[in-house]
């Protein structure tokens, strides 16, 4: 049997993967990532499977990764997931009936989606939970991506799930948001005594270094993996690009626990960052507003984005919670020299994917 397990992600700039240990307290044994080509992958769906699975031998081979098993986690805006309530039954007999159950809630037929349930809470013969719906086909590409690297998915998860995981860690009591602001998605988790209860998963555009990179470097001038000892410290990006194009989070008065502090600073001006703080308070909002919801008591905040020049600080200064920034080091120990900058913020949720092999 292994004793390590991997988390590992495809975002449309990278390929990245952390290792760890299978104790009652993991320790990360290994961490890498490979940038991807353009147009190789695109929001948790492969393109080019051939540039990806050159991409995953890399990474593999570069981190001196040794499990040849890994969870694959799922981070698209395509992704459904909603509460629902269902019938308290057997795991089993649960599995079977769902499709039937929400056949009509899906936005594909549901033969071609994979479904997954997260049980959040029982009320007599009422189980409440998440249910998470993906298009089969792009979860198809991302596992044959690895079978032609010789690599074997066990599980495919949600990558907030990861990120709660991850997050509970560090606060297992309480009601806690996790938000993870990558290159090009947002995560949004809260946490209820570590238990994931309510997720929403969002677009956001920022020059985040990898971004920055691409632009530079395109067309690719070929891949090169980062390994613990190869980690520099990536300065933060300093302008936002373009606007959000996307629908907003629903909208409503900001709750006890998430309070507009008034206008956001200049530093903050520009209208991706802008725009991202907004849809971020307005999903805690949302969320608050919600019969019988707890107060948000801190907000854990990860992702590359989340370094990007006005965005902590925006964040500071819109909601009255206290926010920490949390690397993949105040996380985990990490044997050897722990990652720095963009990347390490940006492990926190394939550490959290690692760490749910026996979901």
């Amino acid at each position: 049997m292994s004793k390590s397990h991997v988390g590992v992600e495809i975002t449309e700039e990278s390929v990245r993967a952390v290792e760890v240990t299978l104790e009652r307290t993991p320790q990360v044994l290994a961490y890498g990532e490979v940038p991807l080509p353009p147009d190789a992958a695109r929001d948790s769906e492969v393109l080019d499977e051939g540039a990806v699975a050159i991409a995953i031998r890399q990474l593999w081979n570069g981190a001196r990764i040794k499990a040849r098993s890994a969870t694959l986690g799922v981070a698209s805006r395509r992704v459904l997931v909603r509460e629902y309530t269902t019938t308290t039954m057997a795991p089993d007999l649960l599995r079977q009936t769902l499709p039937f159950q929400v056949q009509d809630l899906l936005p594909v037929p549901v033969n071609q989606a994979v479904l997954d349930y997260y049980p959040t809470s029982q009320e007599g013969d009422q189980l409440h939970g998440l249910l998470v719906a993906a298009v089969a086909e792009t979860v198809e590409g991302m596992i044959s991506a690895f079978d032609r690297s010789k690599l074997r998915i066990v599980n495919v998860d949600l990558t907030a799930f990861g990120l709660a995981r991850a997050a509970a860690l560090l606060a297992p009591q309480g009601t806690v948001a996790v938000v993870h602001i990558g290159d090009h998605t947002t995560q949004i988790v809260i946490l209820n005594d570590g238990a994931p209860e309510f997720v929403r998963i969002t677009p956001v555009d920022l020059e985040t270094s990898a971004v920055l990179r691409r632009a530079r470097l395109a067309p690719a001038e070929g891949v090169a993996v980062r390994r613990p000892e190869q980690v520099a410290v990536l300065d933060p990006a300093h302008a936002a690009a373009s606007a959000l194009n996307a629908r907003g989070e629903a909208s409503g008065a900001i709750s006890a626990g998430v309070t507009v502090r008034g206008a956001l600073r200049g530093d903050v001006g520009q209208r991706p960052v802008a725009d991202l703080i907004g849809r971020i308070r307005s999903t805690l909002s949302f969320y608050l507003n919600r019969p019988s919801a707890a107060s948000v008591q801190q907000v854990l905040l990860c992702g590359a984005g989340s370094a990007v020049d006005g965005v902590a600080s925006g964040l500071a200064e819109a909601l009255v919670v206290p926010i920490r920034q949390i690397s993949l080091a105040d996380v985990a120990v990490v044997r050897g020299a722990p990652p720095a900058g963009e990347f390490g913020l940006n492990l926190v949720s394939t550490l959290g994917l690692a760490l749910g092999r026996g979901r």
